[in-house]
């Protein structure tokens, strides 16, 4: 596709000429920094205060910039970029209404720990603090959302901040930086000089773990009887998923996995046992229902995994292992705690790890519920069902995709029925829970992916909140394949109300809808429709021989919910089951 850029931004010829003390400007300094950072391709919309920036753009052939068409698909496509090869994503911003637009994009990276580096314009520094035109104080609005926040007041400055937003946002417990930069900073001249090295007084990320930490756990698994693992987004972004798995291997212990966790162990494992929570398999929440032991790796216990907290896990000790100590503890009592870097401690569990101590029985009683406990739901040859379209997706393509998800329903079937195998093949939002992320975060994540088959599944609703990004996939021929779930309503608002709130619909209607062919076809893409399983098989053969991106609506059931679903204010094994069960 034409947006795949050249390597040669990492040669070392390249670096040198980068690195040359020249006297230019903070526009310059900016470019200049990103390159030496690795940087390949940065989203962004211009506007008044960054316009030297863009300036400096033109005419560089080292430095790639996608115009997006609206600043918050700019920040999903870097997130969707850093989530799917692990690299920190970057965009940009003017101030003002750009800076804002950018606030979702940020909450939503803060909450799943993914590094962004955000650089938004700011009036000249004259006029800070006079109301300005298109003045807004981004870094006290998203002072709550960020690692860590800049604002750059001499251009001497902004190599080094460069440097160390970086360094930040890709250390440590993950997450987003922002950088504002005044307009005079961006055009104002000084000497390049970019650091060798980075030292922040107060910021020294734990990576290596305390070792007796380790023993003390290790310990308590050999003690246990019926032990579980609990695997978060720490594994994803540790990069950790074969350290994990040969852990389990050697303890035997049965896996079950978060949203965003999800690839991190193979689904296909027979000690998998799905995803748990809210809308976790019966096995999943059983299991750690009955669990005597549960071993939290990279997983925060957010309120949809534990749902009613006093009724999670009763009987189980608690291990955390994560690289952010203010999480072990902080939602439920922990017996073992384990600070520091996922990769660092389970390559040195491995070292000792050993079995469980009844690992036999504790294993038939998991493999006995699978098999009881299926996931399941009411197929129909009269109506297209959304999880068949999933689960037909993961067989025609053999599980063999990075797979983006906007929010809702089609979200929870996308994570109960497609086979993710690999970390990093699974990307969305999943603490904020932002519509309109999966889109935009699947053209980041085949920017960061070329050779890889790049799938966004979208329900009806959050597909119009960035449709726009359309545009950029037909410029620009991403051949992202584009999956619409459309029931012709906000599905998971409509299930709570139907469920939770007595069958009281109120404004899930989405009567109104645009013929999502057509829309596609407006902006130049191939659109398809399917309204039966025959027809799903043929529109999706057909996406994947076309070489550019391709939507593809797939018009079914409006009455299917998400089961299994535990309701707020109940325990995770205070499920319904739904389906045929």
């Amino acid at each position: 596709m034409s947006i795949v850029y050249s390597e040669a931004g990492s040669t070392a010829d390249l670096r040198n000429r980068l690195l040359q003390p020249d006297r230019i400007s903070g526009s310059e300094i900016l470019l200049r920094s990103l390159l030496l950072e690795g940087v390949e391709c940065v989203f962004g919309y211009p506007g008044g205060n960054v316009l030297y920036i863009y300036d400096a753009m033109h005419g560089n052939p080292d430095f790639k910039h996608l115009l997006t068409r609206h600043e918050q698909g700019a920040i999903h496509a870097a997130d969707g970029y850093a989530r799917s090869t692990g690299k920190v994503g970057v965009c940009i911003a003017t101030s003002g209404p750009g800076a804002t637009n950018l606030v979702t994009g940020i909450a939503t990276a803060y909450m799943d720990s993914v590094p962004l580096v955000v650089i938004t314009g700011n009036v000249p520094s004259p006029l800070i603090g006079s109301d300005a035109f298109q003045e807004a104080d981004i870094t006290g609005i998203t002072m709550p959302i960020t690692k860590h926040s800049y604002f750059v007041r001499n251009v001497e400055d902004l190599a080094r901040t460069v440097r160390e937003a970086f360094y930040i946002a890709n250390t440590g417990r993950k997450g987003p930086v922002l950088i504002d930069i005044p307009k005079d900073v961006s055009a104002a001249l000084a000497e390049f000089v970019y650091p060798e090295t980075v030292s922040i007084r107060g910021y020294r990320p734990v990576a290596e773990a305390d070792e007796a930490q380790i023993d003390a756990l290790l310990d308590a698994i050999e003690q246990a009887e019926r032990p579980v693992i609990l695997a978060g987004g720490g594994v994803v972004y540790a990069d950790a998923s074969a350290e994990l798995l040969e852990f389990v291997s050697r303890t035997e212990i049965p896996v079950t996995t978060t949203l965003l966790g999800l690839g991190g162990f193979p689904s296909g494992h027979e000690l998998s046992m799905g995803m748990p929570g809210m809308h976790g398999t019966y096995t999943a929440n059983m299991a750690m229902t009955e669990a005597d032991l549960i071993i939290s790796i990279g997983a925060r216990f957010d309120d949809r995994v534990t749902m009613k907290l006093d009724g999670f896990a009763p009987h189980a000790a608690i291990a955390h292992i994560d690289i952010d100590p203010a999480e072990i503890g902080k939602n439920v009592k922990t017996q073992y705690p384990v600070v520091g870097d996922i990769k660092a401690v389970l390559n040195l569990a491995n070292r000792k790890a050993k079995r469980a101590a009844r690992a036999e029985s504790w294993l038939r009683r998991i493999q006995q519920m699978k098999i009881e406990y299926p996931l399941v739901y009411k197929d129909s040859e009269q109506e297209l069902k959304p999880q068949y379209v999933i689960q037909m997706i993961g067989e025609m393509t053999g599980g063999e995709a990075i797979v983006t998800t906007d929010v809702g329903q089609h979200q929870m079937w996308a994570a109960q029925y497609f086979p993710f195998r690999r970390a990093r093949s699974q990307i969305t939002s999943g603490g904020l829970g932002t519509m309109g992320f999966g889109l935009p975060s699947a053209m980041g994540a085949q920017i960061g992916n070329p050779d890889k088959l790049v799938i966004s599944i979208n329900g009806d609703g959050g597909m119009q909140m960035c449709a726009q990004e359309l545009a950029v996939c037909a410029i620009h021929q991403i051949p992202v394949k584009i999956v619409v779930i459309n029931n012709g309503v906000l599905g998971m608002i409509r299930q709570w109300q139907e469920i939770v709130y007595e069958g009281r619909l109120s404004h899930c209607d989405l009567a109104g809808s645009p013929d999502f062919v057509k829309l596609a076809e407006a902006y130049g893409i191939k659109g398809l429709r399917a309204t039966s399983k025959e027809e799903a098989r043929r529109a999706w053969q057909e996406a994947m021989e076309i070489p550019g991106p391709v939507l593809i609506d797939f018009v079914v059931s409006q009455e299917e919910f998400v089961f299994p679903m535990v309701p707020q204010g109940k325990a995770i094994n205070e499920m319904i089951l739904g389906g045929e069960q």
